[in-house]
């Protein structure tokens, strides 16, 4: 079921009024580290091999998503992919070129029908110190799971991912659909709503105990759990939710389902749980009303 250009999703980037405290709280309590930084931005990273997994941009007023950043499976993916953007009805905001931000590498600057922006990057650089050494207390993040936008028109935002990025349907709930592009289940997600806004980011930990260690040291720090623990049906992974300073909707997650072309899609009547469940675990409570509120609250910047 994989993009025959898209490999992965690596970076969200994101405009804060408070650069100071966006770092940190997404190094001392979110656990990612600084991979680069400007007077007007940073980068951060996670255990992984990506360069960043998170760009934050100061930037006044209410925060703001940038643009979504995918990984290009060739640097002959570029060109093609601004082609079938325009095929799609989208626009190719900058061509193939040098990457603009310190990971480097070539890439293309895309706008959907409803102007969101999203790059696409081929070449950029990697972490050798990449350390995927597992135990029982590693609660730090090691790359981006999923990122989870709203639309007005899942159906028409959901054709642009597929005629230009090769992105192709996993399952559809009442009222999300998860689109994939790699062996994660999804890589993005499109839920049903009445903007166009930033839903949420979630972050891989390497176990399910580091998903609840990090729920536990969020707790600490005075962000508690907005929704979970629970395992989705969708992707079959684990989760806690929480809010950032800045009211953007954060989750933590592992054990994502690994899925192939023999993986049967599934629609509505498959993803159905008992009254009052929320997860197939059937503990959580349903997403806080903070969560909900902040779930469409992140619009995309109109321009950057």
């Amino acid at each position: 079921m994989s993009s025959p250009w898209i490999q992965a999703l690596r970076s969200v980037a994101l405009n804060v009024p408070d650069l100071a405290l966006a770092e940190r709280f997404y190094t001392e309590v979110w656990h990612l580290q600084v991979a680069a930084r400007t007077n007007s931005s940073l980068y951060l990273r996670g255990s992984g091999a990506d360069h960043h997994l998170l760009a934050l941009h100061q930037a006044p007023g209410t925060p703001t998503l940038r643009l979504v950043t995918l990984r290009a499976r060739s640097a002959s993916a570029l060109p093609a992919i601004g082609a079938a953007t325009l095929a799609a009805g989208g626009v190719v905001a900058r061509a193939a070129g040098p990457a603009d931000d310190p990971a480097g590498g070539q890439s293309v600057l895309l706008r959907d029908a409803d102007g969101r922006r999203f790059e696409v990057v081929f070449g950029d650089a990697r972490h050798r110190d990449a350390d995927m050494a597992v135990t029982s207390t590693t609660d730090q993040p090691t790359r981006l799971a999923h990122v989870v936008l709203n639309s007005a028109n899942v159906a028409r935002t959901q054709a642009f991912f597929e005629r230009a990025l090769g992105f192709t349907q996993a399952d559809r709930t009442r009222i999300m659909a998860f689109l994939n592009c790699d062996a994660d289940h999804h890589s993005l997600a499109l839920a049903d709503a009445d903007n166009a806004a930033l839903n949420h980011i979630a972050f891989v930990m390497p176990t399910l105990d580091g998903v609840m260690r990090g729920g536990g040291r969020m707790q600490d720090a005075g962000h508690p759990v907005q929704w979970g623990p629970g395992r989705h049906g969708p992707g079959n992974n684990a989760f806690n939710y929480f809010l950032d300073p800045f009211g953007i909707v954060i989750e933590y997650t592992a054990e994502i389902e690994q899925i192939d072309a023999s993986y049967r899609v599934g629609g509505p009547s498959d993803w159905t749980w008992p009254p009052g469940r929320v997860d197939q675990w059937g503990l959580s409570a349903p997403p806080s009303a903070a969560l909900k509120a902040a779930q469409r609250a992140i619009l995309f910047a109109p321009d950057a």
